[in-house]
């Protein structure tokens, strides 16, 4: 287990793929963990030096009391990456991760090559704030696979849903070892965020990816970005709800590697 104590914090960090590739970083939707990439390591980690690591809050990484923020998560980044001695990066997340992407293209632009932002948001409408209302509301109850069960029909698409009856039991063992409390810090860190006013000031290369069937994040959120990050590119993922990195994962690992193609070293 690779722990650094960086920023305050612990955070476990692992790396895969040749030590001479370049670098490409991966940050975690809010539930996720490093084990979540599953289905983009093999594909990444051919040509990519690929560094995954727990947020504070999040998987093996030390779990504090106390507020989150997504501008924290950046600063934890930005140390992390001066502990490990790394050069720019390019950087690739989901949900979460994406808007932590955008917080290090805003504060940390000389830490990233290009940004990779998948199924995210800038800011929160009325709607999205209600869910994630019910989602405070409901890791509040402390039980994780009743938290599970609450919150899926937002984050998967319904054919996903019908052609994977698996996938309720292996996710409600997963849920059921949540730290609900770190879930709680991570949501809350989520309600606060809005960075619409700052979009402007991205000028690394960056990718963004909606999902077609995305019902919390919906493909407008995504619109809003690209139409205020100059020079973006902008793609809808077909058919997929917001687990994009799931549900459509050779779709997705597709976006990042031709992506990065072109702006390869």
């Amino acid at each position: 287990m690779t722990l650094a104590r960086v920023n305050g914090v612990q955070l476990f960090y692992e790396f895969h793929g040749p030590e001479d590739g370049e670098l490409l970083i991966l940050n975690n939707g809010v539930f996720m963990n490093t084990t979540s990439w599953a289905f983009q390591m093999p594909d990444l980690a051919k040509r990519y030096r690929v560094l995954a690591y727990d947020m504070r809050g999040q998987g093996q990484s030390e779990h504090p009391e106390g507020p989150y923020s997504l501008e924290q998560h950046g600063e934890d980044l930005d140390a992390l990456m001066d502990h490990l001695r790394l050069g720019p990066a390019h950087m690739v997340g989901t949900s979460y991760g994406g808007e932590l992407n955008l917080v290090m293209g805003i504060h940390h632009p000389a830490r990233c090559r290009t940004l990779t932002i998948i199924t995210s948001v800038s800011h929160s409408e009325p709607l999205l704030a209600a869910i994630i209302e019910r989602w405070r509301l409901a890791a509040g109850l402390g039980d994780g696979p009743l938290f599970f069960r609450l919150i899926c029909a937002d984050t998967y698409s319904e054919s996903f849903l019908a052609g994977r009856p698996d996938l309720i039991p292996m996710a409600e063992q997963r849920y059921a070892m949540l730290d609900l409390p770190a879930a709680v810090r991570l949501i809350e860190s989520f309600a606060r965020f809005e960075v619409r006013a700052d979009l402007g000031r991205i000028k690394v290369p960056t990718c963004i990816a909606s999902a077609e069937l995305d019902v919390l994040k919906p493909p407008r959120y995504g619109e809003i970005m690209h139409a205020a990050i100059a020079g973006s590119e902008f793609l809808l993922i077909p058919g997929a709800g917001h687990v994009a990195v799931l549900e459509k994962a050779a779709e997705v690992n597709t976006i990042i590697l031709g992506f990065l193609a072109k702006h390869a070293a």
